[in-house]
């Protein structure tokens, strides 16, 4: 199938603004490519790109004073398949891990193991190591805490949803990452868009999603406490060890966000033949 995504966003600025984006779907899904998703801006100005020390595509900017609006738009093709799963997959000993993975066993600006470390340990310890003791934790995680847009505050960290039992994705990714990690798993927070297709109706309004990666059997994988299930049409855009790494935008100076638009449709696909096509 053929998913057409995107998002605009507008500012309002009171001087010209520094400012990085970082709003372009992730390069492990280039292979499904269909049609570019680059970024725009309006008015135009120069930009200049890097990857971060996650391989996140970043691009610098300065947005101009007054209206200003960042979009962006691209066509995918997508499996229809739901997040692979593999039950019986096991849990590395933490001497036996790449050294890459290891910086995701640590504690981070929202994930702080050191506040949940023994509540962990007490809940989660008696788990077969494993798939079994993250799908453990994904469980709790979206049992216990509420989800609900008037419930978002970008500087609850996990210890606080776990305590106030309430929050946006980005909680839940939070908070199961940080119970993975006291459990020695390695485990990293991941944006995106995530495709509502085939939901009953009437959806929410369209947003960026948060879930997380885990490190087990050699590879990572998906897990989505907030959702809790198996999902398709999940399209990455970033990585990091939690929300501080991944901000769609960072903008240095004061601004007012006027307008946040995001969409993720499943595009038609016609068999006709275009007017003086064919052989």
């Amino acid at each position: 199938m053929l998913i057409r995504l995107g998002c605009r966003l507008q500012f309002q600025l009171p001087q010209p603004t520094p400012l990085i984006a970082m709003l372009s779907v992730h390069h492990s899904r280039y292979g499904d490519l269909v049609s570019a998703d680059d970024l725009v801006a309006s008015p135009r100005v120069p930009f200049a790109s890097y990857r971060d020390g996650f391989g996140n595509w970043c691009t610098r900017m300065v947005a101009p004073e007054g209206a200003f609006v960042l979009s962006a738009q691209g066509v995918f093709r997508d499996t229809g398949q739901p997040d692979p799963e593999a039950p019986t997959t096991r849990q590395h000993a933490v001497e036996d891990l790449p050294p890459e993975t290891l910086i995701f066993l640590l504690g981070s600006r929202y994930c702080d193991t050191d506040l949940l470390s023994e509540e962990a340990w007490r809940m989660f310890g008696q788990h077969e190591p494993g798939w079994s003791r993250v799908q453990a934790i994904c469980d709790f995680v979206h049992a216990h805490v509420t989800f609900g847009y008037h419930h978002a505050r970008s500087t609850r960290t996990a210890s606080q949803a776990l305590s106030e039992r309430h929050g946006v994705c980005r909680d839940f990714a939070h908070l199961a990452i940080a119970l993975c990690r006291c459990m020695n798993i390695p485990a990293r927070y991941c944006t995106g868009y995530l495709s509502d297709i085939g939901d009953p109706l009437p959806h929410p309004a369209g947003d960026f999603a948060a879930w997380m990666e885990v490190y087990l059997g050699g590879q990572w994988w998906v897990f989505d406490p907030r959702n809790n299930c198996p999902r398709f049409a999940r399209f990455l855009v970033a990585r990091g060890r939690d929300a501080t790494d991944v901000p769609l935008t960072q903008t240095f100076g004061e601004h007012v966000m006027t307008d946040f638009r995001v969409w993720t449709e499943e595009e038609v696909q016609s068999d006709e033949v275009p007017p003086g096509g064919g052989n």
